[in-house]
């Protein structure tokens, strides 16, 4: 980030205001503008959900508040928002209200370890692949925790059963990490993104040689996320609604925010390790073809790669939202032995195969200097 560090220092140097002022607030706007756009990506998300479903199973949707049901979504954060937060007499007090903070405060560090463009990255640590699935289990605990606070067994079912599904999940997801980070060479994640740039664009991505793991991982997203065919700890069905089901108001508000917010970063993060991240499909930035002024086309690529990888993640949100309106749900059981019958042998074989190509191939990785 040093060149927009110096950017920012020449803008407020125009102004006469301190340095101090600069060093102090550089890391703070960003993480302020990070957490504004997570809660309209949020609340985007829940409107385009509702409407992507009605219109895969052929209802109307959300159409009456607001112009085309645009202010739908608004309306029902202001009732979380005045609605009262009602906690069970024999519930754990203090676990009860500890649970959804610690649901919320690792989705939004999160935020801060993904590369949006080469120059828009907090965390670039070596390994910060190991951090963002450490943070993006961690919500699992305090799913668990709030379904045994509310002295509820219908909560606590759920708690468990968000449990079991994860640490199932989470073993294929690893196998498949590896198989990435050996053929980028890199636990980092922009190192990882740059190891997929090519002149062809797309077809240096690591979908095309890690096709298998691409799916494994996909299908594995979708269990850590609950979501459907995968959504058993929120099964209305046989459990009300799961883990959640004595928290209301902004409480429960925390734990839907939460669920959105990690769809939201786990696309990003599967098209960052599978779909070139932040790289143009094209292999080169539309930004450096158009525009003559280079000071102006640097600034304007950071733009696009941001583009890049958001409309990627778009993308991967949209058939997470068709397969919710498609497939129904799994059993308990059958759920558990997919991952440990399937998913995890084919994790393994995936992991010798990229071994295996990255042998043949020579060990040789291009990355973008």
């Amino acid at each position: 980030m040093n060149y927009l560090y110096h950017l920012y220092m020449e803008f407020l140097a125009n102004y006469n205001i301190p340095k101090l002022f600069g060093d102090i607030t550089f890391y703070i706007l960003p993480f302020c503008i990070l957490a504004l756009a997570l809660l309209v990506v949020v609340l985007a998300l829940v409107l385009i959900e509702r409407k992507l479903l009605g219109w895969l199973t052929q209802r109307k949707g959300p159409n009456r508040v607001g112009l085309w049901g645009v202010l739908q979504t608004l309306a029902d954060a202001f009732k979380l928002l005045i609605k009262e937060n009602v906690t069970p007499d024999k519930a754990d007090k203090f676990l009860f209200n500890l649970a959804p903070i610690l649901v919320f405060i690792p989705a939004m560090t999160v935020l801060g370890i993904i590369p949006y463009s080469s120059e828009f990255s907090f965390v670039n640590t070596s390994t910060n692949v190991i951090l963002y699935l450490i943070l993006v289990a961690f919500p699992i605990l305090s799913i668990f925790l709030g379904g045994w606070a509310s002295n509820n067994k219908y909560s606590l079912l759920g708690g468990m059963r968000a449990v079991a599904q994860v640490l199932s999940y989470e073993i294929p997801i690893t196998f498949v990490v590896l198989s990435v980070v050996t053929l980028a060479s890199s636990m980092n994640m922009t190192g990882i993104t740059l190891a997929q740039y090519s002149k062809t664009g797309l077809f240096g991505w690591f979908c095309f040689p890690c096709i298998l793991g691409f799916i494994i991982m996909f299908i594995c997203i979708l269990a850590e996320l609950n979501r459907c065919p995968f959504d058993l700890p929120e099964a209305e069905s046989e459990l009300i609604c799961g883990y959640n089901t004595e928290y209301s108001g902004m409480r429960f508000a925390l734990f839907y925010l939460t669920e959105y917010a990690l769809l939201f970063v786990n696309a990003i993060f599967l098209s960052i390790m599978f779909l070139g991240g932040y790289l143009s499909p094209f292999g080169v930035y539309l930004s450096n073809l158009f525009c003559a002024n280079m000071h102006t086309a640097q600034i304007l690529v950071y733009f696009e790669q941001a583009f890049w990888l958001i409309l990627k993640a778009s993308l991967i949100i949209f058939v997470i939202i068709w397969i919710r309106a498609t497939l129904p749900r799994l059993a308990s059981f059958d759920l558990l032995k997919f991952s440990w019958a399937i998913l995890l042998p084919l994790s393994i074989l995936n992991l010798f195969a990229v071994v295996i190509y990255k042998f043949i191939s020579g060990g040789a990785v291009c990355v973008l200097s």
